[in-house]
């Protein structure tokens, strides 16, 4: 819960707002692969008919109306360009199907070239959604980024497991990515951690369910925020 808001985490790495009937989603980077591959670098050319075929179930899971994308949903200004027919077609047919709400993020350089509108963030009574959290949030206000790709590693049963994650706090929610060549960045990196002095919970992705865990407070950042004070 955000601002008195109920969301629901999904194993796919979606989140749905009921009050919105929305599917928030963030980072797809479509055409991920064939952007490296025009580099030289060639990695399956699958991840875009992946990605949309997973976005398109968990809508249909949660009957929702609208989606919201959080920022980087092309890996590159030209994707749509290279993007197979057959996919393209998909995706067009989820574009008629739902309300598209696009947030800008850094791989979106130029999104007035697609015609659609796009937004730095939209704000929703006291809900911001945005790609990149924001250092100092306002006032009474949560948010909800992507951007940063969380992962976390547990250990089960002897066994270490390391997953995509939701990470969240009272007032902060970090999406994982939900493009299926995006990688990700370890929950205890600074760059993750620095947001959750106080410790926060994280919601690994897993086949049919989201694995809760707690993220105890960082030791350094702990020392650093009563540096601060």
């Amino acid at each position: 819960m955000l601002s008195g808001q109920h969301f629901y985490a999904h194993p796919s790495g979606a989140l749905y707002w009921p009050q919105k009937q929305a599917l928030i989603v963030a980072d797809l980077h479509l055409e991920k692969a064939s952007h490296f591959a025009a580099k030289g670098q060639f990695l399956p050319p699958y991840d875009s008919g992946e990605t949309l075929n997973k976005l398109e179930a968990a809508a249909r899971f949660f009957e929702a109306k609208q989606i919201f994308t959080l920022g980087d949903s092309f890996h590159d200004n030209t994707a749509l360009n290279r993007m197979p027919a057959i996919v393209k077609t998909q995706f067009s047919k989820l574009l008629a199907s739902y309300r598209w709400n696009w947030i800008t993020g850094n791989h979106d350089e130029e999104p007035e070239q697609r015609g659609w509108r796009q937004h730095s963030v939209l704000r929703f009574g006291q809900v911001d959604l945005r790609h990149e959290a924001l250092v100092e949030l306002p006032a009474g206000v949560s948010e909800i980024s992507g951007h940063y790709h969380p992962k976390a590693k547990v250990k089960v049963r002897g066994r270490t497991l390391s997953r995509a994650c939701f990470i969240y706090s009272q007032n902060r929610l970090i999406m994982p990515a939900f493009g299926s060549l995006t990688g990700g960045l370890p929950v205890i990196d600074p760059a993750i951690s620095a947001f959750f002095v106080d410790g926060a919970t994280t919601l690994l992705l897993g086949k049919e369910n989201v694995h809760r865990y707690k993220l105890l407070p960082s030791k350094a950042n702990a020392s650093k925020k009563g540096s601060d004070a």
